[in-house]
């Protein structure tokens, strides 16, 4: 699923919640969504990075130059404090609205409509 079909504020939740063990380069949080996910969730880079500074700007990620497995030089993104919070509130957004879809599509065809 590419970036721009995800639901409103869901690419900011993965992220979050990528980030929520610890410090990932960009490509790295992308793959753990697309591994997590069984290759269900592919985050384009148009999306990701673009994503990334936007929850910068915010506060909710913090960033600092690193070497990657391959040694090379990467930007890492980790949790702010803020961003705790923030993941906790989506989180918690999330199960509501999931809650919500679920019961709309559990939903039997009554007989009779208004």
């Amino acid at each position: 699923m590419a970036g721009s079909n995800l639901y409103t504020g869901t690419l900011d939740l993965l992220i979050l919640k990528a980030l929520e063990w610890g410090p990932l380069h960009g490509y790295a949080i992308g793959r753990w969504i697309r591994e997590i996910s069984e290759g269900a969730l592919q985050i384009e880079e148009g999306a990701l990075y673009p994503a990334l500074h936007r929850l910068e700007r915010s506060g909710w990620l913090d960033s600092d130059w690193g070497r990657t497995e391959r040694n090379r030089q990467a930007k890492f993104y980790g949790l702010t404090k803020k961003g705790t919070t923030q993941l906790e509130k989506e989180t918690m957004r999330w199960a509501e609205h999931a809650q919500a879809v679920d019961a709309v599509l559990s939903a039997k065809l009554s007989t009779e409509r208004s």
